[in-house]
C-alpha cells in the first residue's frame, strides 16, 4: 500500500459529526503524514466552515435531509439528491480515492453511494447508539461499519463486518490529571464549593439556558459554582443575568475553548445527550444530567441519554420538565456523594479510550486489501 493514500471523508451538519470526522482525519495523517485527505459536506452546513478550519479542504453537495412533516423543502430533495449523487461521481473519478469513510450526515449518503458503485473501498462511522437513516441505509453496502455503542448488530443486519471502536475524541480530555488547579485559576473559581458545569451542544441548548437562568439564584443560596457554556444565542442574555446578580459564584461564556479544564474542575455535568457528549462525559467519569434535545433526528438523543441511564451511570431529565427539575437534580447529585461516586464508577465502565486507534486498524486493513 502507498505511504500517501487518498482519503475522502463525508459526512456533517452537526458538531456529533464533524468532531469524529475531524479526528479520524487526524489520525490518519498521524499513520500517513503524506496522506491526501478531502472533505465532503453538504453545501450551507457547519462543517463547511469547521473543517478548513481544522486544516483540510472541503467540496461541497447541494444535499440536505427529508422533513419528518409535510413541508415544501421535501419537494426539492429528489432534484438534490441527483444532483449530488452526479458531483459525487465526479469528485471521486477526479480525486481517485484509496478509502471513503462516512460520518453520517446529508452529505455521506450520496458520497458513499457513488463510493460503492466504483468499487472504492468503504467504511461509515456512527456516533449515535441510533443510527441516522443515512448510515443504516449505507451499512447494507460499504465495507465496514464501525458503531461506538453496544448492540448495534439490530441495526445493521446486513453487513459482513460490524466492529466496536467507541468515538474517537479531542486529545486533551483523555488525560485531566493535575489540571484542577490550573482550571480554578482559569475560571476564577474556589476549590471548595461545589461545581456545576453546563454545556449545550455545538449550538447552545435554550431549554436548558433558560432553566439555569431561572435558577441562578438557587444556585448562589446553596453556594454552587456554575461554570455555563450558553452558546452564542444566549451570551447577552446570560451575562446581563450574572453581572445583575453579582456573585463570583456564577460564570458565564459564550464557548468554553479549554474542555479539558471545565471537564477537570466539574463535580456535576449538565449537558445534552449527542454522540460526543456522551462519549466525552464516559471518558472524563463525570456525574451527569442529561437533557436530550427532544428534535433531533430519530430521537437519537434519548437513546443515547437511555444507555446511560440503563446502566445507572447518569440522570435524565426531559427537555419540557427542564425548567421544573434540573436544579432540583443537580442539587441532588451534589447533596449524596454516594450517588456521585456511583454514577462516576458505572459510566467509567462505558468508555472507550482509543477509538481513533480502532478505526484505524479498520482503515488500514482496507487499504491494504
Amino acid at each position: 500500500m502507498t505511504k500517501s493514500p487518498k482519503v475522502i471523508v463525508s459526512g456533517g451538519g452537526t458538531g456529533g459529526h464533524i468532531f469524529p470526522a475531524v479526528a479520524i482525519a487526524n489520525a490518519i495523517k498521524l499513520e500517513y503524514p503524506d496522506a491526501n485527505i478531502l472533505f465532503v459536506g453538504a453545501k450551507g452546513r457547519m462543517e463547511m466552515e469547521k473543517v478548513p478550519k481544522a486544516g483540510f479542504p472541503i467540496e461541497g453537495l447541494w444535499i440536505s435531509g427529508i422533513q419528518r412533516k409535510l413541508a415544501l423543502s421535501n419537494l426539492s430533495f429528489p432534484l438534490k439528491l441527483i444532483a449530488s449523487l452526479w458531483k459525487a461521481r465526479k469528485i471521486i473519478k477526479r480525486f481517485n480515492p484509496d478509502i471513503c469513510i462516512g460520518v453520517g450526515g446529508f452529505a455521506s449518503g450520496p458520497l458513499l453511494k457513488a463510493a460503492t458503485w466504483a468499487k472504492v473501498p468503504t467504511l461509515i462511522h456512527e456516533s449515535n447508539s441510533y443510527p441516522g437513516i443515512t448510515n443504516k441505509l449505507l451499512g447494507k453496502t460499504v465495507n465496514t461499519v464501525c458503531v461506538a455503542f453496544k448492540g448495534m448488530e439490530k441495526f445493521f443486519p446486513k453487513t459482513n463486518n460490524l466492529v466496536i471502536t467507541g468515538n474517537p475524541v479531542r486529545q486533551e480530555i483523555l488525560n485531566l490529571e493535575g489540571k484542577r488547579q490550573l482550571a480554578l485559576e482559569k475560571f476564577g473559581l474556589v476549590g471548595d464549593k461545589p461545581i456545576v458545569l453546563s454545556i449545550g451542544g455545538s449550538q447552545g441548548a435554550r431549554s436548558i439556558n433558560h432553566a439555569l437562568d431561572a435558577d441562578l439564584e438557587k444556585f448562589v443560596g446553596k453556594g454552587y459554582q456554575l461554570l455555563w457554556q450558553t452558546g452564542k444565542f444566549y451570551t447577552k442574555e446570560s451575562q446581563s443575568r450574572v453581572q445583575a446578580i453579582g456573585s463570583s459564584l456564577l460564570h458565564a461564556y459564550e464557548f468554553i475553548y479549554t474542555m479539558d479544564l471545565a471537564y477537570a474542575v466539574a463535580d456535576v455535568v449538565v449537558s445534552r445527550s449527542g454522540a460526543m457528549s456522551v462519549t466525552e462525559l464516559s471518558l472524563v467519569g463525570k456525574p451527569c444530567v442529561l437533557v436530550p434535545f427532544p428534535f433531533a433526528a430519530e430521537d437519537h438523543q434519548t437513546a443515547n441519554a437511555m444507555a446511560l441511564v440503563n446502566n445507572n451511570a447518569g440522570v435524565l431529565v426531559k427537555d419540557e420538565e427542564v425548567k421544573e427539575k434540573l436544579f432540583g437534580a443537580v442539587d441532588n447529585l451534589l447533596s449524596d456523594e454516594a450517588k456521585r461516586e456511583t454514577l462516576k464508577r458505572n459510566i467509567e465502565k462505558l468508555k472507550i479510550e482509543n477509538a481513533a486507534d480502532l478505526i484505524m486498524v479498520e482503515v488500514d486493513k482496507l487499504l491494504k486489501d
